[in-house]
């Protein structure tokens, strides 16, 4: 070998996958693509060179297909759609004539000398899997399914299911329409009971879901009793039976695989094993990215909080930008432990507002942990500001405004980047918490009256909340009341017009404690 990642094969240029992507700047999602359009051919897959360390097998390409690739990015720069692309790219089998496309192989023929890639030696996908595979997270839930598994395994649409309590897998296992299509329905439950003894006792039974009846109960403590011990490994595997009650059988090999977000379970036919499984499933990053890219959008119940700098527009109009970025780094990078403490999870960055979620179903305390939150990060704001006043010397006071709401939303995920995974939710839910980030002033936390309404009397109890109103030509703060939107910008019709949208909508401001709050400029 001699341009590292570049390999000789019967005289001509192969580049590996690694880097072609690396000297391409595209995704692995985009270079699937490519191949699965057939503007690009299949790779074919050896076994890694010594430099690709914890890598066994890699696929390989023409080193012409960089040529390729930076053909569709000018075409695109001209505003071509994909479609016309692939069909400008390819007119002929791939590209050009010299190499055809047959159904079952692609042979190279002119620049490649005579070598025979067959479709096994593909790269799998997601896309790719045509036997059963799912996702389930630790609470046993499912979070991706594919057809295949719904129509072998579970017999019924998972997919159409929103509730995520309703996708237990030990809830559909006990179901009347499981065990009237899968005959060995218990050999399939203790098996899976086996990864759930890995991480719970069978005390926890009880709360594997809500409304589990004691009989169910009792029943999966005997199924824990029965079920296998499985040891920690990176992918567990096993032959498994599927006995439907029509009389089919299908021996499966399930491999099982371990994420931070849950266990990946996918089923290959013993006896015509997919090649390419091994190779998939080490890949953990990719798989585990592509997962929670197609994870199921789910109803949950959650509280948001909406953070946003003030001034943001002047600000970065006022430091040079090399200064500008490093106090918004700055500013997240001390926010971000607050987050973690209060289990919030990262939505997206909205322009200079970040967007965070805290989870009913993670949290029974979500709600109380949002507002401590909030009340974190406005005293750890305090400090920023004023540390970064004295460092660079600069007069102006930072804030960071914040809206709270809480509801019931569908919540999945978005793929902004090949790299980047973002957590969102559909609905008023948020849309109310980022207009309140938007009329809260110096630092202020705004929350709806359903928010506090939801909190218990101790919760209540431990924050202070109300609204300020102007008496005698002085603020006041009245607690335990809320305002219309509407009525605390009656004097001034230039905010009514701007939030309209929320203007009947009954608000409190929360602060940091139950002393006396300093009186703040008007709006």
């Amino acid at each position: 070998m001699g341009v590292f990642g570049v390999e000789e094969l019967n005289g001509h240029k192969w580049i590996d996958s690694k880097e072609l992507l690396k000297r391409s700047a595209i995704s692995r999602a985009t270079l699937n693509n490519y191949i699965k359009r057939g503007i690009i051919p299949k790779p074919l897959v050896k076994n890694a060179s010594r430099d690709l360390k914890g890598t066994k097998k890699i696929g390989y390409f023409p080193e012409t297909v960089l040529d390729t690739i930076l053909e569709i990015k000018k075409l695109k720069g001209k505003g071509k759609a994909m479609d016309a692309i692939a069909e400008e790219v390819r007119p002929v089998g791939y590209r050009g004539p010299e190499r055809r496309c047959f159904a079952n192989s692609l042979v190279v023929e002119k620049g490649y000398g005579a070598m025979e890639m067959t479709n096994d030696s593909l790269s799998l996908t997601l896309e790719d899997i045509k036997t059963p595979a799912y996702l389930l997270n630790y609470e046993f839930e499912i979070e991706w399914i594919n057809e295949p598994a719904e129509k072998v395994i579970f017999g019924k649409s998972i997919r159409s299911i929103r509730d995520v309590e309703l996708r237990n897998v030990f809830r559909l296992f006990l179901s009347w329409e499981f065990n009237h299509f899968v005959k060995n329905w218990e050999e399939i439950a203790e098996y899976h009971m086996g990864f759930y003894r890995m991480k719970m006792g069978k005390e926890q039974l009880g709360q594997m879901y809500t409304a589990m009846s004691g009989r169910e109960t009792q029943y999966l403590e005997g199924v824990y009793e029965r079920s296998p011990r499985i040891h920690p490994e990176k992918v567990h595997s096993r032959y498994l039976d599927v006995e439907g009650t029509n009389g089919s059988i299908e021996r499966f090999i399930v491999y099982t695989t371990f994420f931070r977000e849950g266990m990946f379970f996918l089923y290959q036919k013993a006896e015509k094993a997919q090649s390419g499984i091994a190779e998939f499933l080490s890949d953990r990053e990719t798989v585990v990215r592509d997962l929670l890219q197609q994870r199921l959008p789910t109803l949950v119940s959650f509280s948001v909080l909406v953070a946003d700098l003030q001034n943001s527009v002047r600000i970065c109009a006022e430091l040079p930008p090399e200064e500008y970025f490093e106090l918004i780094n700055s500013m997240w990078k001390i926010l971000e432990e607050s987050f973690k403490t209060y289990h919030g999870i990262y939505g997206k960055r909205i322009g200079d507002g970040v967007v965070y979620y805290f989870l009913k179903k993670q949290d029974p305390g979500y709600l109380m942990n949002s507002i401590s939150c909030a009340l974190s990060i406005r005293e750890k704001m305090a400090d920023f500001s004023a540390e970064w006043k004295a460092r660079k010397r600069w007069l102006n006071d930072l804030h960071l405004n914040m809206g709270i709401n809480e509801g019931q939303e569908y919540f999945s995920t978005t793929t902004p980047s090949s790299t980047n995974i973002e957590f969102t939710a559909l609905g008023d839910t948020i849309n109310y918490a980022s207009r309140l980030s938007n009329l809260a002033r110096f630092g202020a936390i705004l929350t709806t009256k359903n928010v506090i309404n939801h909190l218990n009397n101790d919760e209540r109890n431990s924050i202070r909340y109300g609204i300020r109103k102007n008496l005698e030509e002085r603020e006041i703060f009245v607690e335990n009341v809320f305002s219309r939107v509407d009525d605390l910008l009656k004097d001034n019709d230039t905010w009514r017009q701007r939030f309209i949208d929320i203007a009947t909508l009954p608000v409190a401001e929360i602060t940091d404690s139950r002393k006396p709050v300093v009186s703040k400029p008007q709006a």
